[in-house]
């Protein structure tokens, strides 16, 4: 049994992946500067427009996010994920990808069994604990000015 042990422990050591944390890193912080300076980019230009700053806010938003869906679509953004690591997948442009990728993986089982099924097993999990953890935090800042804590 120790020499089996032994065998696996060397057939894992061969096959696992050996990743440079530094390198990973670096990688992630200038994937995820590079997401944030097109959303930078963009904010600018939409003030220039004279758009208010909510506004041109929230189209900054929608442009990341049609752009993160059409790059996901062209199988581009998960090579800029494999690439970028956590830079791509943190900002909202991670976000839509988790859902757009699994609507289009499963759009040949249909509709409603593919794409209606499928769509939220990545970002499913994110949007319940978003909500939850929200509603938990509300129902706390409430009840601490109602007793005049906050």
């Amino acid at each position: 049994m120790e020499v089996n042990k032994k065998e696996y422990d060397a057939y894992v050591k061969e096959i696992t992946p050996v990743n440079n944390m530094w390198l990973n890193v670096a990688k992630a912080f200038v994937t995820g500067g590079i997401i944030c300076c097109i959303g930078q980019a963009l904010t600018n230009l939409f003030l220039a427009q004279g758009l208010e700053k909510e506004s041109a806010s929230a189209w900054t938003l929608l442009c990341l996010i049609g752009l993160s869906i059409l790059l996901t679509g062209l199988n581009i953004y998960p090579k800029i994920v494999k690439h970028g690591g956590a830079g791509a997948l943190v900002p909202i442009t991670g976000f839509a990808n988790s859902v757009a990728a699994p609507a289009i993986e499963f759009q040949a089982e249909g509709q409603v069994f593919g794409i209606g099924v499928k769509i939220f097993t990545i970002a499913g999990p994110v949007i319940l604990y978003g909500t939850l953890a929200s509603w938990i935090l509300g129902l706390i800042y409430w009840i601490g000015t109602v007793l005049g804590i906050v």
